[in-house]
């Protein structure tokens, strides 16, 4: 049986797809949050997910800043396809 392997023919494309990779907080919205003790936060929402709080920032410009720079983060991590730190440990071998 010339292109086929236990009865399927091996040349048609595979039923599994390559899924479109999206950074995690691609989507996400920052909104600053001022606090009653004087500090500021950053609340972080992403769609189909419960919003978290970051914090504490000494100013509303600190906190901005906080977004800007996580905003380049992600941007970086998208193109790159690296979302996540790699840890010293795990290696098997």
């Amino acid at each position: 049986m010339t292109g086929s392997r236990r009865g399927f023919d091996i040349r048609s494309h595979h039923h599994i797809r390559a899924m479109a990779r999206t950074h995690p907080h691609a989507e996400a919205t920052y909104t600053v949050v001022p606090f009653e003790d004087g500090t500021f936060g950053v609340q972080v929402a992403i769609p189909e997910t419960y919003p978290t709080t970051v914090r504490p920032f000494a100013s509303e410009a600190e906190a901005e800043a906080w977004i800007a720079k996580h905003k380049t983060q992600v941007e970086a991590g998208a193109t790159s396809g690296q979302w996540f730190r790699k840890t010293g440990g795990g290696r098997r071998g």
